[in-house]
C-alpha cells in the first residue's frame, strides 16, 4: 500500500509497487511514513488541508474526509496522515494485549475491481505500545492557527478472549484510550475475529453498549471531558437488523455510528483471482451495500444523529454518494491504495465545493 510518492507520480509507480505482496508493501509504507513524518521528507506526501469545518457529536471536524481505521493499527503514523490533508484520522483497532493476528498470507488485491480482501485479525502491538505512539504525535501542535485534525481511537477484543468476556476487553481499552481520543470507536464488525459480529445482535449489543456507556460516565468525571463514542457496524445486515442497532445506539446515548466495515459477500468479485479467500472485502464492491446501510440508518436515526460513511470511496463522486445516502462525513482506506494521497484533497475539495453551492 505504498503512499510515499508525489501524487503526480503515483499512477506511474503503482504497477511496480503492486508487484510486492500487499502486506509487505503495507509494512514498507508505514515504516517510511513513520521515519519521515515531521521531517523535510514529508513533503513527498504532504498537501494543504481543505478547510470545510462541520460540527458533529460536539466536535469540529476540519473537513469531511477522514482515514478509516485498520491502516495504521499501532498509531505510528498519525502526523504523516495529518500532513496529507485529512480532517480526521482513526487509528487501531487496538486490543488490550499484543497479538499476531491470523496466519499469513492474509491480504489480497483484486485490482480488476479496485478491491482488497484481508483477514488480518486485529494484529497489533497492544494497548501500551499504541498509547505510547499516540502520545508522541505532534499534530495538535502544528495546525498553524487552524483547528487541529481530529483523532479517533478504535478499540476491539483479543482473539483469545471468549466472546462472553468481550466487554472486559472493550472496557480495558476504553479506560486506556479515553483521555487521548477526540472520539472512540467500538469495533464490533470485523469479520476476522471469531464471533465478533455476534456482538451486533440485539442482546449482546445492548449489554456491551450499556457497559460502555456506564464506564464513559465514570471516565468523563475522572478526566473532565466527555469523549464521543461511535460504533462501527457491518454492511452485511438487513433492514430489520439495522433498525435494532439504530434503536440500541439511541437507547444508550451513543454519539454516532460508522457504516460500514468490510463485507463477506463475494457476488461482485466472483470468478476473479483471490475472490474466494476468507476475510473482509473492501473497496469498490462494498460501496453500494455501505450506502444502503447508511440510508437505512439515516431513516431510522433521524437527521441529526452523526453518521460516518466508509466503504468503496475511490473518487469524489463516491464520496458525494455517501453524503447523499445520509453520511455527514466520510472515511477512505482502500482508495488510498488504488489512487494514492491525491484522493484526500480531491475529495475534500469536491465536498467543500458542493457545500458552497448549497
Amino acid at each position: 500500500m505504498p503512499l510515499l510518492l508525489p501524487s503526480s507520480l503515483y499512477g506511474l509507480a503503482r504497477p511496480f509497487l503492486f508487484g510486492f505482496d500487499p502486506e509487505h508493501a503495507h509494512e514498507i509504507t508505514l515504516d517510511g511514513l513513520a521515519r519521515t513524518q515531521n521531517t523535510p521528507l514529508a513533503c513527498a506526501y504532504s498537501a494543504p488541508r481543505a478547510d470545510d469545518p462541520v460540527t458533529l457529536a460536539g466536535l469540529t471536524f476540519p473537513n469531511r474526509v477522514g482515514l478509516a481505521a485498520g491502516l495504521d493499527k499501532n498509531a505510528r503514523c498519525i502526523d504523516a496522515f495529518a500532513a496529507m490533508g485529512f480532517g480526521f484520522v482513526e487509528v487501531g483497532t487496538v486490543t488490550p494485549k499484543a497479538q499476531p493476528g491470523n496466519p499469513k498470507p492474509r491480504m489480497f488485491r483484486l485490482p480488476q475491481r479496485d478491491a482488497l480482501i484481508n483477514r488480518l485479525g486485529f494484529n497489533n502491538e497492544g494497548l501500551d505500545a499504541f498509547l505510547a505512539n499516540v502520545q508522541k504525535a505532534r499534530f495538535r501542535k502544528s495546525g498553524g492557527g487552524k483547528s487541529p485534525m481530529l483523532l479517533g481511537l478504535n478499540i476491539g477484543k483479543n482473539a483469545a478472549t471468549p466472546i462472553e468476556r468481550a466487554v472486559d476487553d472493550y472496557l480495558a481499552c476504553l479506560d486506556g484510550v479515553y483521555p487521548h481520543a477526540d472520539y472512540v470507536t467500538i469495533n464490533i464488525s470485523s469479520p476476522n475475529t471469531a464471533n465478533l459480529r455476534t456482538l451486533q445482535s440485539d442482546e449482546a449489543l445492548d449489554a456491551l453498549l450499556g457497559a460502555v456507556a456506564e464506564r464513559r460516565e465514570t471516565l468523563a468525571t475522572r478526566h473532565g471531558k466527555r469523549s464521543p463514542l461511535f460504533v462501527k457496524i457491518a454492511p452485511d445486515l438487513d433492514e430489520a437488523q439495522v433498525a435494532v442497532i439504530a434503536a440500541t445506539l439511541q437507547r444508550h446515548r451513543m454519539d454516532g455510528v460508522i457504516a460500514t466495515n468490510t463485507t463477506l459477500a463475494r457476488d461482485a468479485v466472483a470468478g476473479l483471482p483471490h475472490a474466494e479467500e476468507a476475510g473482509g472485502l473492501s473497496g469498490a464492491p462494498v460501496r453500494e451495500a455501505s450506502n444502503r446501510v447508511i440510508a437505512q440508518l439515516r431513516a431510522a436515526l433521524g437527521k441529526d444523529f452523526p453518521i460516518i460513511g466508509v466503504g468503496g470511496i475511490l473518487s469524489a463522486a463516491d464520496a458525494r454518494a455517501k453524503i447523499a445516502a445520509g453520511a455527514d462525513v466520510v472515511q477512505i482506506y482502500t482508495g488510498l491504495i488504488y489512487r494514492g494521497p491525491a484522493l484526500v484533497r480531491e475529495t475534500a475539495q469536491a465536498l467543500l465545493r458542493d457545500r458552497s453551492k448549497a
